[in-house]
């Protein structure tokens, strides 16, 4: 029996340990998962910190930089402050309600500017049709009266025109003018017509053929990018540097424009900034523009795109920019020879031979100074300008033309005037019409009246294009 009461004490002490081990072996876990649910509770604190920091930065800074990277494209935009903390998920979920908040910007921006585009078309309309009346009514004030301040207010209509033409064609608009198969070196006359600081603008003409011109479709479009282009180089160029606009044509290429200036020039930022304007991108919007907005190389986009031109930008040999307007062959025509140009329209340089000099009338306006010099066998006409093109003249008073004896009708018909010969005729028949209509005190404010013409042309420097 002894060894009955053995075997139950043994049994009863290795229970006992088993259970002591047990209880401990539970102690350990249960004091393991208090710990595990401590470290838990801290890790979850310090997720729950981040997440909060996170979404505070993604409210004070991460959308307010986003919306403002889409103006300013080089402007930083700061990611997730402490990602290491942040789980997977809440990161992506911030990500997206940046791009979000991003893409609402977008579309509220694009509404706003689509409504701003909308009322500027139709203002636009409306102010195009009153000046374009305006104009009319001026052109009939210049045949009945010799008021020189009439060509001033004229003058000063046709800005005011091309600036509300830029801005229909800015949004999306037609440019309001209807043109024939017109001259290309006449649309080059017509854009330098609707600058301020013309006079500064020299236009060589190195066509081969006279007549190439523009398909109508073309013609107006052409001629408001160009004038963009032109006012851009006056405005941005000292008021006693030229302007040089070389015409020329390239086979089947089509034909160029080439505008230099002598001006401040641009840095690399504005330089691509411009290029990617003048490519015509799919949309500019009007806010990004600028204040007071600068629509110049925007507009020259908008009808690159349209009418498939080509523009292209890089420094020029004179100092400032040098811009190439490209006409591709399909918008260019051949005119026939039934029609004159212009007066003002300069003549290929290739097509000056000495034959020139015979055929100069007498009367002749002051020669200027060359520029080159000439052939000792070629006299030197005298209303010939540098390179031998005629160039635009600024009015100023002068004294009523020496009267001379008529001389007799030529047997065969004369030789077609040049620009100097017309402006010398039509100042003599403005001296002669004002000398008759006027009192004998009269002379004195008429010389007040081209005082003021002149001091109108002076004080009308470049385009507020800056």
């Amino acid at each position: 029996m002894a060894w009955i009461v053995a075997l139950i004490a043994v049994v009863v002490a290795v229970t006992a340990v088993v259970r002591s081990q047990n209880a401990a072996r539970d102690a350990n876990v249960a004091w393991a998962r208090v710990e595990l649910a401590e470290r838990q509770a801290k890790a979850a604190d310090a997720r729950t910190t981040a997440l909060t920091d996170e979404i505070r930065q993604l409210a004070q800074k991460r959308i307010p930089a986003a919306a403002l990277a889409l103006s300013h494209p080089s402007a930083p935009v700061p990611g997730l402050r402490e990602a290491a903390e942040v789980d997977g998920g809440s990161a992506r979920l911030l990500t997206e309600a940046v791009q979000a908040a991003r893409a609402a910007v977008i579309e509220e921006r694009q509404r706003v500017d689509a409504a701003a585009r909308a009322a500027m078309r139709g203002t636009s309309a409306k102010i195009q049709s009153l000046l374009n009346q305006s104009q009319q009514l001026l052109h009939e004030l210049q045949h009945e009266y010799d008021d020189p301040r009439i060509l001033q207010l004229d003058f000063r209509n046709e800005l005011a025109l091309r600036r509300t033409q830029a801005t229909a064609v800015l949004c999306d608009a037609w440019p309001g003018l209807a043109r024939q198969n017109s001259p290309l070196v006449e649309i080059v006359l017509g854009a330098q017509s609707r600058v301020a600081g013309y006079e500064r603008i020299k236009v060589a003409n190195h066509l081969r053929d006279e007549w190439l011109a523009v398909v109508a479709r073309a013609a107006e479009p052409l001629a408001i990018a160009l004038a963009e282009l032109l006012a851009n180089a006056t405005a941005y160029s000292h008021p006693d540097t030229d302007v040089q606009v070389t015409v020329q044509q390239s086979g089947g290429r089509g034909a160029f424009l080439v505008v230099d200036d002598a001006g401040i020039g641009m840095d690399d930022d504005a330089l691509e900034r411009a290029r990617a304007l003048l490519a015509g991108p799919s949309e500019v919007l009007l806010t990004e523009l600028g204040d007071p907005p600068q629509t110049g190389f925007a507009v020259v986009g908008r009808l690159v795109v349209q009418y498939g031109l080509s523009c292209h930008i890089e420094p020029s040999p004179f100092g400032g920019m040098r811009t190439i307007l490209r006409v591709p062959a399909h918008l260019l025509t051949v005119l026939e020879d039934d029609r004159s140009l212009s007066a003002l329209a300069p003549k290929p340089v290739h097509a000056h031979t000495a034959t020139t000099a015979a055929a100069e009338p007498e009367t002749a306006t002051e020669p200027e100074p060359a520029t080159e010099p000439e052939p000792a066998a070629e006299p030197e006409p005298a209303a010939k300008e540098r390179n031998g093109l005629p160039s635009r003249r600024r009015r100023a008073p002068r004294p009523a033309p020496v009267r001379s004896a008529p001389a007799a009708t030529p047997a065969a018909p004369p030789p077609p005037r040049t620009p100097e010969q017309a402006e010398a005729s039509w100042a003599a028949l403005q001296q002669g019409t004002l000398s008759g209509r006027s009192a004998p005190a009269a002379p004195p404010e008429a010389q007040h009246h081209d005082d003021k013409d002149g001091q109108d042309d002076r004080n009308d420097q470049g385009d507020d294009e800056t």
